[in-house]
C-alpha cells in the first residue's frame, strides 16, 4: 500500500515507519519537526515538511494519493498542557480535523490513530479495559479523547474505516530508531540518560512514596516500541471495513517506578542516583491496560514483556548514538 505517516519523525511513529517499510509498504512521512527529528525518518521513506496547522498544504499532499494514513503527530507533555490547554487543542484537536477534512476531500478511507491511556483519567478499575468511563485529568489527555470522538463521528458520516490505539507507557528502541524529546519527561530515557553522565547533582525524581502500592511508588503498565509498531500494522489491516475500532495496548501487568529504576541500574550496571520528590497532582496510583480485546480479535500479544529486556534495548540504542559503550 501507499501509506502516509503523519508525525513519523517522532519516536513511535519512525519505528511504525520501518515497519511498515520492512512489511513491503510504500511509505511517506509528513512532519512539521517541531519535536520530531529529521535523521529519524527511515531513509527509504519519502519526506515531506507538512504541520497540519497547514490545511490547504495538507489537502494538496493528500491529493497526491494515499491508501490509508497513520497518525501520529501530537503535542503531549501533560505539565505543559495544563499550562498551555488552548495550544493543546488547537494542535491536537484541530490538527486532526483538518486532516480528517483532507482525507474526506481525497477519498481516502482508512486510518490509524495514535491516542492514548490518558483519556481514562483515574480508572475505576484496574487493568483498564475500553469500556472504562473517559475522564482526562489534563487538557492533553482531552484533546486526544476530543479526537478520537470526531474520528468516531466521521467514520458514521462517511464510511472511514479507523482503529485508534491508546497507549499506556512506551519504551525501548528498534534498531536505529529510539526515545528522543526536548525536554525527556520519561522516566526510562532520564534513568539512561543520567546512567550516562554524573548525575549526583542532578539525580532522577521519583515523585512519591506514599502510594497504596507494594513499594509505595506508582505503577505503571511499559510496553516495547516495537510491539507497539506491530500492533499498528495490525489495526491497519484492519481499517477495510467503516467503523471506528478502539484498542488499548500495554504489556497487561505493572511495574513500580522503583522497579524501573532498579531494572535501568541493572542492566547499565551502574549507581543511578534518584531521590525522593513530592507526588505530582493528577497521577493515578496504578495504570496497567487489558489489551484482551486486541489479543482477540486481531491476534497481537507482545513478544517482549520484559521490564530488563526493554530497558537494554533503549539503553543498546543510547550508547551507540552517544559513542559510550552500553
Amino acid at each position: 500500500m501507499n501509506l502516509l505517516v503523519v508525525g513519523g519523525a517522532g519516536y513511535v511513529g519512525s519505528v511504525v515507519a520501518a515497519r511498515l517499510l520492512e512489511a513491503g509498504h510504500a511509505v511517506t512521512v509528513a512532519d512539521s519537526l517541531l519535536t520530531g527529528h529529521r535523521d529519524a525518518v527511515p531513509p527509504e521513506a519519502r519526506f515531506v515538511a507538512a504541520d497540519l496547522s497547514d490545511a490547504a498544504a495538507l489537502g494538496d499532499l493528500l491529493r497526491a494519493g494515499f491508501d490509508a494514513v497513520l497518525h501520529f503527530a501530537a503535542l503531549s507533555i501533560v505539565p505543559e498542557s495544563v499550562a498551555q490547554p488552548a495550544r493543546y487543542y488547537r494542535a491536537n484537536v484541530g490538527g486532526t480535523l483538518n486532516l480528517l477534512d483532507a482525507m474526506r476531500a481525497a477519498g481516502v478511507t482508512r486510518l490509524v490513530f495514535s491516542s492514548t491511556a490518558s483519556v481514562y483519567g483515574e480508572p475505576d478499575a484496574i487493568p483498564i479495559a475500553e469500556h472504562a468511563p473517559t475522564r482526562p485529568t489534563s487538557p492533553y489527555g482531552a484533546s486526544k479523547l476530543a479526537a478520537d470522538h470526531a474520528i468516531g463521528f466521521e467514520c458514521a458520516a462517511v464510511g472511514l474505516g479507523a482503529v485508534s490505539l491508546r497507549y499506556f507507557n512506551v519504551a525501548g528502541a528498534y534498531g536505529p530508531y529510539g526515545e528522543r524529546h526536548d525536554p525527556e519527561t520519561h522516566l526510562v530515557p532520564l534513568l539512561l540518560e543520567a546512567a550516562l553522565r554524573d548525575a549526583e547533582a542532578d539525580p532522577v525524581r521519583i515523585y512519591g512514596r506514599d502510594y497504596p502500592t507494594p513499594d509505595g511508588t506508582a505503577v505503571r503498565d511499559y510496553i516495547h516500541v516495537r510491539d507497539l509498531a506491530d500492533a499498528h500494522l495490525l489495526a491497519l489491516e484492519a481499517t477495510t471495513e467503516p467503523g471506528h475500532r478502539v484498542y488499548n495496548l500495554g504489556n497487561g501487568r505493572g511495574f513500580s517506578v522503583q522497579e524501573v529504576v532498579e531494572a535501568a541500574r541493572t542492566v547499565t550496571g551502574r549507581a543511578i542516583p534518584a531521590v525522593d520528590a513530592p507526588r505530582r497532582p493528577g497521577d493515578p496510583p496504578v495504570l496497567v491496560a487489558s489489551s484482551e480485546l486486541i489479543r482477540r480479535e486481531l491476534g497481537w500479544a507482545p513478544e517482549t514483556p520484559e521490564l530488563e529486556a526493554i530497558v537494554a534495548d533503549a539503553w543498546a540504542w543510547l550508547g551507540a548514538r552517544s559513542g559510550q559503550p552500553a
